[in-house]
């Protein structure tokens, strides 16, 4: 199974083929990266399309519980120097303690433990 980060849903609301895979495999987004894809939608997208892929990727949110959130501020403060998002944190968290690959192709996760790691 998979956790994807935001990335992975740009990836996918852009129609790169290399990640719509993960839209018909078994994956999961977490309520914070559901939220952070739909506040940055509506900030670059008209509010109706930001609606309709709120909708669409709602089946596949899970929540975070406060332990998880707790470690992802450690982990965000244990890598500062790489400038993880609290965001990006909280779904590779989640990942890690769900034995979950994490999809991304954000570049601070290059080379992870429990990382999938896909380039445009």
């Amino acid at each position: 199974m998979y956790c994807l980060d935001t990335y992975a849903l740009f990836e996918l609301f852009y129609g790169n083929p290399k990640f719509s895979v993960f839209f018909i495999e078994k994956s999961v987004i977490t309520n914070w990266t559901l939220v952070e894809f739909f506040k940055t939608m509506v900030k670059e997208h008209e509010k109706e399309k930001a609606e309709y892929w709120f909708r669409k990727m709602l089946p596949l949110c899970k929540e975070v519980p406060i332990e998880i959130l707790k470690k992802a501020v450690l982990f965000q403060s244990e890598n500062k120097k790489t400038n993880i998002p609290l965001f990006d944190a909280v779904g590779y968290m989640y990942a890690r303690e769900h034995a979950l690959l994490f999809v991304t192709g954000d570049k601070e996760f290059k080379g992870r433990e429990g990382v999938l790691f896909i380039q445009k």
